[in-house]
């Protein structure tokens, strides 16, 4: 419900504040008093076409904020959550219009999108006027209403969950025979490469294990090669290379022929001695060594030869070491797939022939009840026709089936609202057929059957009794108020039947201040809205007579 309206700087609006209540509001004023821009001013707010001519003359910007109570169970709280922006009990909706043209909308004060307003709009309030008409003039919405008047939510909830249950058989099915596709076209690679990689066995963590093996290797080689030099220089197998045990026992014997008494070399000769010793035990070390069993070279050269399969497969897979395995059980369930395809396939195709079968029966009871109650709405509206000036007007609600291909989780069905005017013309769509007056009211005869089943909370009604009186805006009035009774009601209008039906009422006016012309609008109490009434009966001049039956049309809005 539309709780609110701050208007800023909006043609000969200067600054705007109203607040609204349920029921039915009616704005009266004379022609020219700016009525149209209170309606242009909401329609900006909702994601209406702005332009700079909108914007007071000498100001920067207009701006203008809606604000609307929101129900727990209100779609527009959900549209909010989806796009991250928090749903609050209210819900103010806001437009600014620079003078140049540019705009900017918000929502919540967060900055949305001008389809985002445009959506919140649509599910806050509906407008019907002499010019525009939106809602029932939309053949999309018509299914929906159809189905609230006939009480067909449930039907319609099992269409929606059989044709989600069909949609999904579908893609798994699309994705089934993609796979096997895929498969198909790739099975020469994926049997060869299948069969290379299980001839080379990757196994889990098999490269961290080969390369510390291979650096252990790597080390017992560099130890091996160390001592076979060391020995190799003790013992050198060149006879042209200095020996050091020929060396050391030379120079004893040199030291042994000096003449006696020798007791000058006998140190020399004991460390000579010594050092034979010593090279004699080392040179048994080092031969020790070398016959203890050390790293097999051939297992270095085999530790180096699977680490290079290895990286190797991986390099032509595109992977890394350690994936080869899940790239090797990949493959095999790709083949496996192949393999079982065909029964993969069959088994998808099953569940989908038996998916739409379903989505078909629910949709074929569905189509079956709307056209039952298409009937009883028909002949509901028809009721609601004479007493509006429409006696010669039908409606017809045609119930007829969409291509395949539109299928959709509403159902099968296209629904359409036609209109026929006249005795002998075929029907119509809604905006072809009918005038704007007979548009309007014929909107409003539909709302007085639909109201129940309507899921947006206020309805804008612009001049919707254009061209009546007497009877016939009295009737209009009267279903202003039945409407009313469930929905919040706002409607601009010139008749004093209608506006005698308002539980609220505010009068439009422009002012001349300092020079500038402005528009006021002005909350009526039971005085005010009794002299605004005789004014509408009388016009310029109010007499005692008007003012009496403005007493009577108040007294009877009473009853």
């Amino acid at each position: 419900m539309l709780t609110s309206l701050a208007i800023r700087d909006v043609v000969l609006i200067e600054r705007l504040d109203l607040a609204f209540g349920p029921g039915l509001t009616v704005l009266t004023g004379e022609t020219g008093a700016g009525k149209s821009i209170l309606l242009d001013s909401l329609g900006l707010a909702l994601g209406a076409r702005a332009d700079s001519g909108l914007v007071r003359a000498g100001q920067p910007q207009a701006s203008v904020a809606a604000a609307f109570s929101v129900a727990e169970d209100h779609p527009g709280r959900a549209v909010l959550i989806e796009q991250g922006i928090e749903a609050e009990d209210e819900l103010v909706l806001r437009r600014v219009v620079t003078a140049d043209g540019r705009s900017r909308a918000f929502a919540n004060d967060q900055p949305v999108g001008l389809a985002l307003l445009r959506r919140l709009g649509a599910l806050l309030v509906e407008v019907q006027g002499q010019h525009e008409q939106v809602g029932l003039a939309d053949p999309a919405a018509h299914a929906g209403l159809l189905d609230a008047s006939g009480g067909l939510e449930k039907l319609r909830a099992r269409v929606a969950e059989a044709h989600r249950a069909w949609r999904d058989a579908e893609r798994a099915l699309a994705t089934a025979r993609e796979a096997i596709a895929a498969a198909q076209r790739d099975e020469d690679f994926l049997r060869h490469a299948v069969a290379e990689l299980e001839t080379l066995a990757p196994g889990e963590g098999e490269e961290d294990a080969l390369a510390t093996e291979r650096h252990r290797l790597q080390q017992g080689e560099r130890r091996g090669e160390a001592i076979a030099e060391a020995l190799a220089a003790l013992t050198p197998r060149d006879r042209r290379a200095a020996n050091p045990a020929v060396a050391l026992r030379s120079a004893v014997r040199a030291l042994e022929r000096l003449p006696a008494p020798n007791t000058e070399a006998e140190p020399a000769l004991d460390a000579l001695g010594r050092a034979l010793d010593a090279l004699a035990e080392a040179e048994t070390a080092l031969e020790r060594l070398v016959h203890e069993s050390g790293p097999d070279p051939r297992r270095l050269e085999q530790v180096e030869e699977r680490l290079f399969a290895l990286r190797a497969a991986a390099r032509k897979h595109l992977v890394a070491v350690v994936e080869l395995p899940a790239l090797l059980a990949s493959l095999k369930e790709r083949l496996a797939a192949l393999d079982a395809g065909t029964e993969s396939v069959s088994a998808a195709e099953r569940r989908a022939r038996e998916t739409r079968e379903a989505y078909l029966a629910a949709a074929g009871t569905l189509t079956e009840a709307r056209r039952d109650a298409a009937g009883k709405l028909e002949k509901a509206i028809g009721r609601e026709l004479p007493p509006l000036k429409l006696d010669r007007a039908r409606l017809v609600v045609e119930v007829a089936a969409k291509p395949e291909a539109a299928w959709g989780p509403e159902g099968v069905d296209r629904v359409t609202f036609l209109v026929s005017t006249n005795p002998g013309q075929p029907p119509g769509a809604l905006d072809k057929v009918a005038s704007g007056g007979e548009l309007s009211r014929l909107m409003l005869a539909l709302k007085v059957v639909l109201a129940r089943g309507s899921p947006v909370p206020t309805l804008v009604f612009d001049e919707v009794d254009s061209g009546i009186g007497g009877a016939t805006a009295a009737a209009v009035g009267d279903r202003l108020a039945r409407v009313a009774e469930r929905l919040q009601v706002l409607v601009v209008t010139h008749s004093p039947q209608v506006a005698a039906r308002g539980a609220r009422h505010l009068s439009v006016a422009k002012q001349v201040r300092s020079g500038r012309a402005e528009t006021r609008v002005t909350p009526l109490d039971a005085p005010a809205r009794r002299e605004e009434i005789a004014r509408m009966l009388a016009g310029e001049r109010v007499t005692e007579a008007a003012r009496a039956a403005a007493d009577s049309l108040l007294a009877g809005s009473l009853l």
